[in-house]
């Protein structure tokens, strides 16, 4: 009876291990951690998104920003790990997909009580890659009309003042 209260203990305290690490796993609409803060603040949380702008250098750390659509965050870690980093996502680019984990801090004390997460971990998730600019038919005749518009204002000013 006693190995059997023991097996069933361990397995209960392994089942609970198992399921926390797969909800500190599971990655957070970074909207959420926002809008929730006060509970997040100071947990260990993942989230995926994509890297946009640029890696700002700070000695051996770096600062990131990620955007997973829903919002937007800085993400403090080493400069070693930001330098796994391929492509940033603007205009012209789809920056690299990372999966983040770290602590989130809604008030970070040490970053002037900036929102932000400090990292333990950066996976790759996908590769950026170039976005072929798009110049639709509808871009072409607005330009096209707005310039006229342009050349005749011009010229009936040049006009007036002649």
């Amino acid at each position: 009876m006693y190995k059997t209260v023991k097996t069933l203990l361990i397995m209960l305290l392994l089942s609970f291990s198992l399921s926390a690490q797969v909800c500190a796993a599971a990655a957070i609409e970074i909207n959420t951690l926002i809008e929730k803060s006060q509970a997040f603040d100071g947990q260990t949380v993942t989230v995926e998104g994509e890297a946009i702008g640029e890696t700002m250098l700070r000695g051996e750390y770096a600062w990131i920003n990620i955007s997973d659509n829903t919002n937007a965050i800085g993400v403090w870690l080493k400069a070693s790990e930001a330098q796994k980093i391929a492509s940033f996502g603007d205009y012209r680019h789809k920056g690299d997909t990372v999966k983040i984990t770290g602590i989130f801090s809604r008030n970070c004390t040490e970053h002037g009580g900036d929102v932000d997460i400090h990292s333990h971990s950066l996976e790759i998730i996908e590769r950026g890659y170039n976005k072929p600019e798009e110049i639709t038919q509808v871009k072409i005749q607005a330009a096209l009309v707005l310039s006229f518009f342009a050349f005749l204002t011009a010229y009936i000013y040049w006009r007036r003042i002649h």
